[in-house]
Formats: structure tokens, sequence, C-alpha cells
């Protein structure tokens, strides 16, 4: 495949396009926003009927899907609370004197095996595997129990009653089946459950571990680039992740811009890498703020397991696994603000940590920006679009206009300038159903839901 550079800085669009409606928008509209409730991290399930978003307070919350029904034939496709719980608590370090944060860093669902969901949720420090389970029978009739749950003398119970099930109110729990802990000495950053479904893994800043699902008390550790003397460190960890079939090769990212792919099979320790990512970096564009914009904030794997994704400050980026000296396609996602690097760096929006996600089958890239916009990508037309998250067209179904970022002089009707966006609204986290034209953005303390037009 040939290699393709996209500027995509007005993001345009044309009629034979997808075109996106609202959907829903969950979340208060307060303009004081509190800083436990900022989403920070959003994930369906492998069905796509579940959608789980975390915040940095720690809580976790479930949607499910409406099915659809004679009453309300066009109720498909909206999601409503199905669960809500507090995954995580603050915390403190004694040994270090550090404050642990209870933010969720990152959800991770498991395959359905039976009618219980279970799902991994993590923050810097501890990770927990969650049991979600529906309840809609209780017990009566019990022997040595009362009706309201006092225990009975034994010298009362003159016969032998048999328990029955007698219907009650769906309950939906939500209980904590194993906590992963004290195995990282630096903050979570990634985890990815492996394709055996058995296994997953855990990275930080310097070490990447691998776990298994049944056992709590040990973990593998099967990257480590911490080195001897810390003032050599030159490169962190910024994201790991399992291949989707391949369940002996994983990827990790660095903050260097490199991507590493490893096979476990070669050695328990995978400090040698099989296949090493990276673009070579043009001298004539090099600045004070390449490194730092250089730095992988992300990286997917495409569901068919043939490319991987990986997002910068300014760009994404698609590899084929078979070439590792350069992308075969690069996505600028907003260009317009390499003239903005200084007053970013001031304000520390270059540090941000966009994520990226592919549509169901690998055609589409999603991933966020600043002014509330996010980019989708078409990989076969090339055509890029830009869109906003707002209350502003939160009617249901109300189509979509694409905007546009003026970046010369003289600006249009319907263009917004570089010099007018608001970097304190950022669309960090986003997710694709795995199946249908269904995208889940998250805009602060605000999840947005919307869905290909349906004529």
């Amino acid at each position: 495949m040939a290699v393709v550079a996209r500027a995509g800085g007005d993001g345009g669009g044309s009629n034979n396009e997808v075109q996106w409606c609202f959907l829903q928008v969950k979340g208060a509209i307060d303009e004081d926003v509190a800083e436990a409730d900022i989403i920070s991290t959003v994930e369906f399930n492998y069905t796509g009927d579940l959608l789980a978003t975390g915040d940095k307070g720690g809580r976790v919350v479930i949607f499910q899907r409406e099915q659809e029904t004679k009453s309300r034939p066009l109720s498909r496709g909206e999601y409503n609370v199905y669960s809500t719980f507090q995954s995580h608590e603050p915390e403190f370090d004694y040994l270090k004197s550090l404050e642990i944060e209870e933010k969720i860093n990152k959800i991770r669902w498991l395959p359905q095996q039976n009618a219980a969901h279970f799902l991994l949720s993590t923050n810097d420090k501890t990770i927990k595997l969650w049991k979600i389970s529906e309840r809609d029978k209780r017990a009566e009739g019990y022997n040595l129990k009362d009706e309201d749950g006092r225990l009975r003398e034994p010298c009362r119970v003159t016969e032998l009653r048999v328990p029955t099930l007698k219907p009650m109110d769906l309950m939906v729990e939500a209980s904590p089946r194993r906590t992963f802990a004290n195995a990282h000495t630096y903050h979570i950053n990634s985890i990815s459950v492996n394709s055996d479904y058995a296994t997953y893994l855990s990275a930080d800043d310097l070490r990447i571990n691998l776990w298994h699902l049944e056992v709590t008390n040990r973990s593998f550790n099967i990257v480590d680039i911490k080195p001897a003397n810390m003032e050599e460190l030159t490169e962190v960890i910024t994201a790991a992740e399992f291949h989707p079939h391949h369940c002996n090769v994983f990827v990790y990212s660095s903050s260097k811009g490199t991507i590493r792919l490893c096979d476990m099979r070669s050695s328990a320790l995978c400090d040698q890498h099989s296949k090493f990512f990276e673009e070579p970096e043009d001298p004539s564009s090099r600045s004070f703020f390449s490194e730092i914009i250089s730095s992988i904030s992300d990286v997917k794997f495409s569901h068919s397991g043939r490319y991987m994704m990986t997002r910068d400050y300014l760009s994404v980026k698609v590899w084929d696994l078979n070439m590792e000296n350069r992308p075969v396609e690069t996505y600028q996602v907003h260009e317009y603000l390499r003239s903005k690097l200084c007053s970013l760096y001031e304000n520390d929006c270059i540090f941000d940590k966009f994520e990226c996600c592919w549509n169901g089958s690998d055609s589409t890239i999603m991933t966020g920006s600043y002014n509330n916009f996010f980019r989708t990508f078409e990989r076969s037309t090339l055509r890029d679009t830009t869109l906003e998250a707002s209350r502003e067209s939160s009617k249901p179904r109300t189509i979509l206009k694409p905007r546009k970022v003026c970046t010369t002089g003289k600006r249009k009707k319907d263009e917004i300038t570089v010099d007018s966006l608001d970097f304190n609204k950022k669309i960090l986290h986003t997710a694709w159903h795995p199946a249908e034209n269904i995208i889940a953005v998250a805009a602060t303390n605000n999840l947005y839901l919307f869905q290909e037009k349906v004529n």
C-alpha cells in the first residue's frame, strides 16, 4: 500500500459520506464542572450492547442499549444507565508519602461467557475485576431465618420447609471479584486483555506485567526498560496492547515516538523486541517541541490484526505490521496548531493524551481534538471530516454539520479561526461500536452518542 499523507485541516464533506446524527447526551449541563465528574475513559463491550465510562471520581457508569419494542419502534440504539458503582477510592501510600488518585485510567471488557458481564478497571496502581449481574428473583421460606433475615432458634423450627424463588424488581449488582495490586511502582497507563481471555497485561511508565485473571498475588514482568541509573532514562512507555488474534504478540509505544512489537515465545523477558517501528524524522522540521509532539499517546491494533494505529500530538499514523520503517498512512489531525505550539506548551495542552479508535471494519478511524471537535478519516476515499460535540445540535436525529477551521487570512462564513478555538474543551476519549456506526465521545463531563443517519 502506498504511503498516504493527509493534511485535512479544513474537514470538508461531500454527499456520499456517512452522515452522523445526534443520538443522546449524558451528563449535567452545569458550567462549573466538578473535577470528579470529568470522564477519563470510554469503552464498548464486545457486542456493543453495553458502554462503560470511568471518571476522575473513581466511578464506573455502564449504559445498556435499549431494544426496539412495538410501543417504541425508534428506541433501538438509545443507551440508558444500567449500573453505577464506585470502582476505586482515593488511597495514600505511606511508604512514599504519595496520594493515589481514584481516577479510572482504563476500562477493558472481557468477552461474555455466561449471563454475567465482567470488566477490568484500573487507577494508577490497582486493577480490579468486576462482575455485573442481574437478579430478578429472591428466595423465601428459609428454615433457620425469619423473613426479615433474623436467625431463628433451632428449637422453634417445627417443620421442614423448601425455600422457593419469588419474582422481584430487577436489580443489577456490581461486585468486585479480584483485586490485582502492588505490582506497579509507577502509574498504570494501559491494560489489555489477551486473545486467550485468560491473561491480560498492565503497563506503567517503565514496566509491563502479565497477569492471569485467576491469580491476584503474582504477575510476570515481561518488559522492563528501567535503567540502572535513573539519570540515564531517555524514554517511557506510553501505551501497550495485545494483538487481537495472536496471544503471544503485543506492542508498546514510547515517548520517543517509537513502537516495539514483542513475541513472548522468544523469551520470558521481552526486552529484546521482534520489530521496531519508527518513522525517520525530517531534520528540516525539527524544533524545540519535536520530541514532545512525537510522543505516542495511544496505540490500537486493527480488528483484522494486520495494521496498528498510533496517535501523537498532531497526527494519526497507520502502520502495516510487515513494514517497520514508515507508516503506510498519516493523517494530520490539527496541523494548524503547529504554529501555536509555544502557547500550547505554556498552558500544558501540548501534554494532552488523545486516544484513537477504529470502526468495526477497520475502514475508518476516529480521534479527538480541541474545541470539542473530533475527526474521522475514511481510509479508502481519504475523506476526512471534522465534527463537533455540542449541545447546540443535541436535538434527536439532528444531522451534524462538518466544521471547518480557517487556516488562511480570510475566514469564510461557517469557518472558525484557530485563535478562537477553546483549548479547555477537548475530546480525549472516543469509542466506536464494534459492529455498527455508533460512536461515543467524551467531552469533559458529558458523554455524546452519535449514529449514522438512517433514511
